[in-house]
């Protein structure tokens, strides 16, 4: 059976991850001038931080120097964890952003945007999540809508930049930190 140079790279990495705690996102090889650019992303429960990206990354040197798979050439190894505009691809990834909001394309093609509640599990498979969707131009109230994740074409979390309940929590936690962000705002 062949399988891409990616195929095995994904297959090299993919223990190191799990060793690590990490879940392996994504893997990326292309070139760059006379070198490699191998980019990997990597993300976990909680997130990851520069310490754990720092150590595996550190692994994968190693594991890539150690086997053929890139043969002699020089490469370029880039480990980082993927951003907010990554698509929500697996429950895992709907799971880490509860409380997010998200624009979702469904299969049968409409549009929504809703805030992810909570996932939404049969036995020990999670196969779907409870939104809040939002009203279309602020109209009407949020509404609950259960979706199983077999509906979904494709979702992307939104960035919130001014989320009213971000701020509730901000003043009741320091009322000082609200006024900073206040001032922030108005300059």
């Amino acid at each position: 059976m062949s399988t891409t140079p990616t195929d095995r790279l994904r297959a090299l990495l993919e223990p190191l991850a799990a060793q690590a705690g990490l879940d392996l996102e994504d893997v990326k090889v292309t070139q760059a001038g006379s070198r490699r650019q191998v980019q990997i992303d990597v993300d976990a429960d909680g997130g990851v931080d520069l310490d754990a990206i720092a150590e595996f990354s550190r692994e994968v040197g190693q594991a890539l120097d150690e086997s053929d798979l890139l043969g002699s050439a020089a490469y370029v190894l880039e480990v980082g964890s993927p951003g907010v505009d990554r698509p929500l691809t697996e429950p895992r990834h709907w799971r880490r952003n509860i409380g997010r909001l998200v624009k979702i394309q469904l299969t049968d093609g409409s549009e929504l945007v809703a805030r992810i509640l909570e996932i939404l599990s049969l036995q020990s498979d999670e196969t779907g999540a409870l939104v809040e969707v939002q009203p279309v131009k602020g109209r009407g109230r949020p509404k609950e809508r259960r979706l199983e994740f077999t509906e979904v074409a494709k979702a992307r979390i939104q960035v919130e930049f001014n989320r009213k309940e971000d701020e509730q929590l901000l003043s009741e936690e320091d009322p000082d930190e609200l006024e900073l962000a206040e001032e922030e705002e108005e300059a």
